[in-house]
């Protein structure tokens, strides 16, 4: 008030004044000391004369017009009791620790309460505090920052309390945080019954951490809760303005309150305002009766009388050196939404005496009192910014939502007590800057330096998500470890992540291993011995192809067909080397041409063998029948069965390539810690027609020889030709099974072992043999002997 009055540019010409009166928090006291306010003498509410007389005394000083500054919010509870007083019945809407006046102008300065917002019960009653709204999200992003998912919640019995517990703990919800219990204190039901339920909550639930929400009463409670039961291990965090050091018994119960964080609008530092309380003494305002009172309260000494306190108050003595815990410098939160009423006020004020064309019509006896409704219409237009240069705004609807700052409840070794700031909370930040806070300098309950955790399960760390008790709440969970392919390196996570298609999950499941690109190499054991065994069995072949050039004058050359001979030697070996181009990396050329190589060179070998056995059993009809068959028996019909045979198979092998051809495929799924690079066969109904022809092939070459098998000695290949189709049928029976139970180059070596079987089989069982006749007995390797035989 000195500092509007000082102000040359705020009301000129003009000095404001105003009576201080305490309001308690009890809601009785509270309404005795808001009418004391008007009437200026003590009363009592039990004697209706008095508050007969009151009323009639009130009305004359509402006409006057008044102006009260009540520092808590209200909620409506209107009486339906005809016994209470009509003071309550007609004039008063209270809350356990406020009062509001009708038909009169109120501003409050309590934090903001929504209900208060309605104008249409409360029409003339303004408040200075930022909006509340946003507090939920505050206390649940300061639950967040510290990890805090397991919070027990205790508020007020009142729509307000119960307000915010519904929007605490849906927020907690949006979170994955959980409310280990929640308690409504009712009002005026403070006894031990009431005590023992929250001790028993509290005793039940594995919660370090207790969100309290009321006014002075409620918490005051608490209090006693926490004193009588010692719950000193509940870390106590308050998110309604409450000065714990003013409600605290320090000689023996302040430790149970050692850590206590305390959620409270943000309050700016006023310039002048702790030079102002270093020069304020009792001398300087004399007439400043409470401002002597608290003194010879504060330094314990006394100023007419000090035979009764041991001392003399000092005339040199200030308010600074009095500790933290008995009187702070600092402007409190509550002090400053007082600091910015009065601005307001006088800002109301001034407009309306500016804007006044009938200064006159504002007079009443000796000084300008304007009516209430006269100022009613400014101060709802009230918007400046004050001396800290911060807005200040009267408008319900457009006031901002507040920060909030953190107060630690600090107890120092000397038994002095404080709140101390020691960060902010700013719920309409981002989520990565909205909390900003100290920890180094926290306090917490027990004299620890470090947060306390407040979880129903422990944390699931990296590697590990979290799975839900059936029956309990989201909070309460197992740990399990991420399957192979997932990984999880966050904590507390609900569900791990699918590993890229070219990675792989490590032991740990918390982080990525690249894949290796798998393939059957040349230089893998495997392989080698495929390569070696490919190149033996062709140069074998090729050796075989040389002594049959080499005796192709031979008996036993010429008794077996030497254009079919030479066929069939030519196409296996062409058949050892395309089971070379299943080795090592595939390529897309190699991918496209591999199969239709094996195909066609195998068909052509099948086909000679097939020709072969024709000839045998056309031989024997001939010498039988006469020359109506021996015209099928020359060269020009081998070679036409081998050429019309072969032709099939190239038909196959064309309309496979024109429509769904073999590619190159990256398989990243069907091992875990390899990429397959394969040979897709495109049309899988195209590769098995290929070797069903091949099989159909060699079913009619193993049922003629197998018929032919009786024939002369002179014709006994038929015989060896019947071997060698039970070695091919064997060969690739087995690989069927194997091309269906295995991936990679199990695959690919499976198929190359068939191939090389099958070769084998048929060099082996229709060439050893004339091979031994004609390197090891060619006495034996006559016509008269093959006749003999």
């Amino acid at each position: 008030m000195v500092e509007i009055n000082k102000d040359p540019s705020l009301l000129p010409n003009l000095s404001l004044g105003f009576h201080f009166h305490g309001i308690y928090h009890n809601a009785e006291r509270a309404m005795e000391g808001a009418l004391m306010g008007i009437h200026y003498a003590p009363f009592s509410l039990q004697s209706q004369t008095i508050l007969d007389a009151t009323i009639d005394t009130l009305n004359t000083a509402l006409s006057t017009g008044l102006y009260l500054l009540t520092p808590f919010s209200l909620y409506q509870s209107r009486t339906t009791n005809p016994q209470q007083n009509a003071l309550e019945l007609d004039l008063l809407h209270y809350h356990t620790s406020h009062l509001v006046l009708l038909f009169s102008i109120q501003i409050t300065y309590g934090p903001f309460d929504p209900i208060l917002s309605d104008k249409v019960q409360f029409p003339s009653l303004y408040q200075v505090s930022p909006r509340i709204s946003s507090l939920p999200q505050g206390m649940v992003r300061l639950m967040v920052h510290f990890s805090w998912t397991w919070v027990g919640v205790v508020v007020s019995g009142v729509m307000r309390g119960e307000r915010l517990l519904s929007d605490v703990t849906r927020e907690m919800v949006k979170n994955s945080a959980c409310a280990a219990f929640t308690k409504k204190i009712p009002r005026g039901k403070f006894n031990f019954y009431s005590a023992w339920r929250i001790y028993s909550s509290v005793m039940v639930t594995s919660a370090s951490i207790m969100a309290a929400y009321g006014d002075a009463e409620t918490l005051n409670f608490l209090r006693f809760v926490i004193e009588i039961f010692g719950l000193s291990k509940m870390v106590l965090v308050i998110i309604f303005y409450w000065d714990v050091t003013l409600s605290t018994t320090y000689e023996t119960n302040s430790y149970d309150f050692h850590g206590t964080l305390t959620l409270a609008n943000l309050a700016k530092e006023v310039p002048g305002f702790i030079d102002f309380l270093q020069t304020v003494k009792p001398a300087k305002y004399p007439e400043a009766t409470i401002l002597k009172e608290f003194w010879e309260s504060a330094f314990d000494c006394s100023f007419s009388l000090p035979e009764l306190s041991g001392r003399k108050c000092s005339e040199n003595a200030s308010l600074e050196m009095l500790p933290a815990h008995v009187f702070s410098l600092t402007m409190s939160t509550l002090s400053y939404s007082v600091y910015n009423a009065m601005y307001a006020v006088a800002q109301g004020l001034q407009d309306l005496l500016l804007t006044s064309s009938d200064p006159e019509s504002l007079e009443n006896e000796d000084c300008l009192v304007p009516r209430p409704w006269q100022l009613h219409e400014f101060l709802s237009q009230v918007q400046f910014d004050n001396p800290v240069r911060e807005p200040v705004i009267l408008d319900q609807n457009h006031k901002s939502t507040g920060k909030f700052e953190i107060l630690n409840f600090v107890i120092s070794p000397n038994g002095t007590c404080e709140l101390v700031k020691v960060g902010e909370v700013d719920p309409q930040a981002p989520h990565d800057q909205d909390v900003f806070i100290n920890e180094a300098v926290v306090m917490w309950s027990g004299g620890s330096s470090q947060a306390p955790r407040s979880r129903c399960s422990r944390s699931c760390g990296p590697g590990f998500r979290k799975r839900a008790q059936q029956g309990l709440a989201v909070c309460c969970y197992f740990c399990v470890r991420c399957p192979e392919g997932e990984i999880s390196n966050q904590t507390d996570v609900e569900q791990c992540v699918k590993c890229p298609d070219d990675q792989y999950s490590n032991m740990e499941r918390d982080g990525f291993l690249h894949k290796v690109v798998t393939f059957l190499p040349h230089k893998e054991p495997l392989g080698l011995i495929l390569v070696c065994m490919s190149l033996s069995f062709s140069l074998l072949t090729a050796l075989v192809f040389g002594i049959f050039i080499k005796h192709r004058d031979t008996p036993i050359v010429r008794a077996n067909n030497l254009n079919l001979s030479y066929t069939l030697l030519l196409s296996l070996i062409l058949c050892f080397l395309c089971a070379l181009t299943f080795n090592g990396k595939p390529t897309p050329a190699s991918c496209l041409l591999r199969q239709v190589v094996f195909g066609v060179v195998f068909t052509v070998a099948i086909s000679s063998i097939l020709a072969k056995t024709f000839t045998v059993v056309l031989a024997f009809r001939a010498t039988s029948l006469g020359s109506r068959v021996r015209r099928w028996v020359g060269p020009r019909a081998s070679i036409s069965t081998v050429l019309s045979c072969s032709l099939v198979q190239v038909t196959i092998c064309m309309i496979w390539l024109g429509t769904v051809s073999p590619f190159l495929e990256v398989d990243t799924h069907s091992e875990t810690r390899l990429i397959i690079a394969e040979c897709n066969e495109g049309s899988v109904t195209a590769f098995y027609c290929l070797l069903g022809y091949l099989g159909v092939l060699a079913l009619v070459s193993l049922t003629v020889a197998f018929l032919a098998r009786r024939l002369p000695d002179s014709f006994i290949e038929a015989r060896f030709i019947t071997f060698s189709m039970l070695v091919f049928f064997s060969a690739w029976a087995s690989f069927l099974p194997a091309y269906h139970s295995t991936k990679g180059k199990a695959t690919v070596a499976a198929e190359i072992f068939s191939i090389l079987a099958s070769g084998a089989g048929l060099l082996g069982c229709i060439f050893v043999p004339k091979c031994y006749m004609i390197l090891l007995r060619p006495d034996r390797n006559t016509r008269e002997c093959l006749k003999r035989k």
